[in-house]
Order: structure tokens, then C-alpha cells, then sequence
């Protein structure tokens, strides 16, 4: 008997066959994989969705922007452009193996007398990564593998920082381009792009400098990814409103026109 593939072998082999083709056309997928340019040779397609961004609306450049977080950083896209915009070195980023052993993460992810904390080059500031998921080491940026709620690692955050800006250790900027797994059940994944929001806003109110204290109306920024709908309309209208000077909806060119996904760029934390 002739064998026939299954409706379920048939459109997983249709659905991969769409990826590739999408992916061999996608310009920035090409970008960040030629070889004819190392020197923006970055670890995901999203790193050009934050270089779009501040480009046009500058919250990583002004002077002074000292501290940085970038939650869900792996595999380390958003670290690189935040390394390089506060003028670390471009320094290629180590084999598997020596990342994976040179670390500080992987070894003692909650130790912050380990001397492997220490920091070398020409830039300045303090950028601290955090995933549960490991992340080869990028210079300049302090990478922590643990949850980003987890109390303990929330005072290693504040340590790392105070040690950068003093005893109230606040930040400057704090990034996520997090997102759930993907489920294909809308309802489920809306509730966990919301559920990510808000524990990111609750994180924020802790950590995050006032415009106040940054002496500029603008400084205090979260930039917070999200996916479309009312419900997450509601989250901006009743948390992220109420609590920035300016918050606005940005869809960069770099992020796929069928996708509903979309950042808050909120400036100016009102304390």
C-alpha cells in the first residue's frame, strides 16, 4: 500500500515550507546574517526593531542614561544595540562552550561578590540582562539567568545597580521584548502578552527612575512589547497613562506587517 502523508504531517511540511520561503525574503533576516557586515552582526532579527526605535525617538542616547535593563534579553539582540549605544566594545561574542563556562550567571546566578561581576572597556553605565534561558556573554552588559519576579533576583538587580548610581540603585531604561510561547489560541495568548505587561509594570514601579529625579521630562523610559488588542488597549489607558508624561503605540518597520505585535514606548515616570 502506497503510503500518504497525514493532514497533520502535511501541514506541518506546508507551514514550514511558508516559514523558509518568509524567511529567505525577510531583508532583515539577510542583514543580520551577511557576512559583509559584522559589524551589525546581531544575535536576533529584533535588534533592529530597537535601532529602529530610537532612532526616530532617542531614549538610549541622551548622556544621562546610565542604567539599563533589558528583561527577556536571550538570546541577547536588544544587550548588543544597548552595548553599543552607550559605547561598549564590539567585541565578538565567545564559542558555546567558553560562554556557557565563563558565565558568572551559569555558575552562581545570585552571587554578586563574584568577581567575574567585574566589568572591563571603554564604555559607561551599567546594563544588566535577564532570561531564564542562558545568553552568551556580550561585553559591557551584566547577565542574570533567573526570573526577573523571583525576590531574590530582583536584589541582585538592585545591587548590581546601586553600584553604578548609589544606595536607591533606580534605572534608567528598562526594555522587554518578551512574549509568551505561542499557543494559536488568541484568547490564551492575549491573556499572556497581558500577564507579562503587567508583571513588567509592577517590576517598573520599583526599579524605574522619576523624570523628576532624572531632571528631565522625558527620562524614566519603559519600552514594553505587546499584541494587539482592547484588552491591552485597557492596560495603557489605565497604568501606563495615568503614570508616564508621554506614552505612545510604535509599530517599527523591522517587525512583520501580519504580526499584531507592537511596543509602548512610555518616557517620563511621574514616581
Amino acid at each position: 500500500m502506497a503510503f500518504r502523508p497525514s493532514a497533520i504531517l502535511s501541514t506541518k511540511k506546508s507551514s514550514s515550507k511558508v516559514w523558509l520561503a518568509r524567511q529567505a525574503r525577510d531583508p532583515y533576516v539577510k542583514l543580520r546574517a551577511s557576512s559583509e557586515t559584522p559589524d551589525i552582526s546581531y544575535r536576533s532579527r529584533s535588534a533592529f526593531k530597537l535601532l529602529e526605535m530610537d532612532e526616530k525617538w532617542h531614549f538610549l542616547t541622551p548622556r544621562d542614561v546610565k542604567v539599563v535593563v533589558d528583561l527577556g534579553s536571550a538570546p541577547g539582540g536588544w544587550s548588543q544595540v544597548v552595548a553599543q549605544k552607550l559605547g561598549w566594545d564590539k567585541t565578538p561574542a565567545p564559542r558555546e562552550n567558553d560562554a556557557l563556562r565563563d558565565s558568572w550567571s551559569a555558575i552562581n546566578p545570585l552571587d554578586i561578590s563574584d568577581p567575574g561581576l567585574e566589568l572591563s572597556g571603554r564604555g559607561r553605565g551599567t546594563i544588566v540582562a535577564v532570561d531564564l534561558l542562558r545568553m552568551n556573554p556580550i561585553p559591557g552588559v551584566q547577565f542574570v539567568q533567573a526570573d526577573f519576579l523571583a525576590p531574590d533576583t530582583e536584589s541582585l538587580i538592585h545591587g548590581l545597580v546601586a553600584r553604578q548610581v548609589g544606595e536607591q540603585g533606580r534605572t534608567d531604561v528598562i526594555l522587554c521584548d518578551m512574549a509568551g510561547n505561542s499557543t494559536g489560541n488568541t484568547f490564551h495568548d492575549i491573556e499572556s502578552s497581558l500577564a507579562i505587561c503587567t508583571s513588567v509594570f509592577e517590576f517598573t514601579k520599583r526599579h524605574i527612575r522619576s523624570a523628576e529625579s532624572v531632571g528631565r521630562e522625558l527620562g524614566g523610559v519603559l519600552l514594553i512589547k505587546h499584541f494587539a488588542h482592547p484588552l491591552l488597549h485597557h492596560f495603557r489607558t489605565q497604568h501606563l497613562v495615568p503614570n508616564f508624561n508621554d506614552v505612545r503605540y510604535l509599530k517599527p518597520n523591522a517587525s512583520r506587517t501580519e504580526s499584531k505585535e507592537g511596543y509602548f514606548l512610555c518616557r517620563g515616570w511621574k514616581g
